[in-house]
């Protein structure tokens, strides 16, 4: 049996589980009120540091799962994501429209990734 191991664990949840060479990351939001394009730039680099804690990077990301408050910012969202992802490691992809915990958020992304 795989060995499972949680980091930044408080009562409600952990912000990485990792159970053998799989990392999973709670969903990151960041920069409450600011705009779409920030709000991705801190989630994104939150995403890289949690990572990189669990020993992985962003080369090594499975699936992402992102949630914007509103569907008119997917192009704003994108853009800093196409920035972001490294070339020939995409990988796969859920994008939808959801309320997220309060109305100052406008982007959540959830990682699964791979160790390296």
């Amino acid at each position: 049996m795989a060995k499972i191991e949680r980091h930044k664990c408080g009562d409600r949840m952990s912000q990485i589980v990792t159970c053998g060479d799989h990392v999973y990351l709670a969903g990151q939001v960041a920069a409450p009120g600011e705009s779409v394009t920030v709000q991705t730039e801190v989630i994104l680099q939150q995403i890289e540091n949690l990572l990189a804690e669990a020993g992985s990077d962003k080369n090594h990301i499975l699936q992402a799962i992102i949630w914007l408050a509103s569907m008119d910012d997917f192009a704003e969202m994108n853009a800093v994501w196409d920035k972001w992802v490294p070339k020939g490691h995409a990988p796969t992809r859920a994008c939808g429209g959801v309320p997220l915990a309060t109305p100052d958020y406008k982007v959540e992304i959830i990682i699964t990734a791979c160790k390296k």
